[in-house]
């Protein structure tokens, strides 16, 4: 696993002496590119159905924890609302996801929120203190989508200050590292090189998959000039060529044969695996369905059943 160490920066001194302490924070974050990939989507999808009107956006990190060492895999939106201009989580809403991503991700547990802006404010620590209670010792990862520098992210853990006698809590700035998996490099070098302004670009993959593609289908158009041809002998348009027809032979004895049983064992298994997750995506669809069902029509039964019972004490 690769990994790079990452400047982040510094915050301004009032917002330092509001909600973020100087001190740099004890835990060791490993951050996985897929993550800020997840969180620019999101931001660029909310402000593309904002009409260009760029918004805050939320969700909730989840990945691994061996003590004080936290590696950052994956992310999930969150849904909130404004309450006198606070911002409040949707408990219900986090309870189903992380339900879900449990049925998926088994190993992966719940790190910490992700939001965008500027440098933190009384409104994050204010969702700090509700992701909290999911999580007592949260980590807060902001991403500023406006600024300038190369990778404008900075991670915090929140720690209690006492002040003024009174007890306080402040964001502490985490340093982090980058860790991609080959697959997360594959898609974020294909991502950067299309991602420029020339749209000709190609992604080191692609360049590698491209040759390999035209050999493919040089030897499938080989492959079907040989088949012309022995079509051609059996009907006796052309003239037996043994040497030929020998070539022919061994060329298809080279070639894998597809109607053993260990492909069918494989064919029918991945079969199985694809309809069984489409048969549990329909299932919890309708059992979704069900439960909405079942919730609007027990209050209106219990108002039935409650009528009945009032009339039948009058008479």
């Amino acid at each position: 696993m690769a990994s790079t160490m990452m400047d982040v920066d510094a915050p301004t001194e009032d917002t330092v002496n509001n909600v973020v302490d100087n001190f740099i924070g004890s835990i060791s974050v490993s951050l996985h590119p897929l993550v800020i990939m997840n969180i620019s989507e999101h931001w660029t999808r909310v402000k593309a159905q904002s009409s260009g009107e760029a918004k805050q956006v939320i969700g909730a990190l989840i990945g691994k924890q061996k003590g004080r060492d936290l590696e950052i895999m994956n992310s999930f939106e969150l849904v909130f609302t404004s309450v006198d201009d606070l911002l409040v989580i949707d408990k219900e809403y986090y309870n189903t996801k992380e339900e879900q991503f449990k049925q998926v991700f088994s190993d992966l547990e719940f790190l910490g929120w992700y939001t965008t802006g500027g440098q933190p404010n009384e409104s994050d620590l204010h969702v700090h203190k509700q992701i909290c209670e999911i999580n007592e010792s949260p980590i807060f990862l902001k991403l500023n989508p406006t600024h300038a520098s190369d990778l404008p992210i900075t991670i915090f853990e929140s720690v209690l200050e006492i002040i003024q006698g009174q007890s306080k809590m402040l964001f502490v700035k985490v340093p982090y590292t980058l860790a991609t998996e080959d697959a997360e490099r594959i898609g974020v070098d294909h991502v950067a090189r299309m991602a420029g302004t020339d749209l000709s670009g190609k992604s080191v993959v692609s360049e590698h998959l491209s040759p390999q593609y035209n050999a493919i289908q040089m030897l499938h158009g080989q492959v079907k000039q040989v088949l012309k041809y022995i079509v051609a002998v059996e009907a006796g348009e052309i003239e037996k060529d043994h040497q030929i027809l020998r070539e022919a032979y061994s060329l298809i004895h080279r070639l894998p044969l597809m109607n053993t049983k260990q492909f069918d064992d494989e064919f029918l298994t991945q079969c199985n695996d694809v309809n069984l997750i489409v048969y549990l995506g329909v299932i919890t669809k309708c059992s979704d369905t069900f439960n909405k069902f079942l919730l609007k029509y027990n209050p209106i039964s219990e108002k039935k059943s409650a009528g009945r019972c009032r009339r039948g004490l009058v008479f």
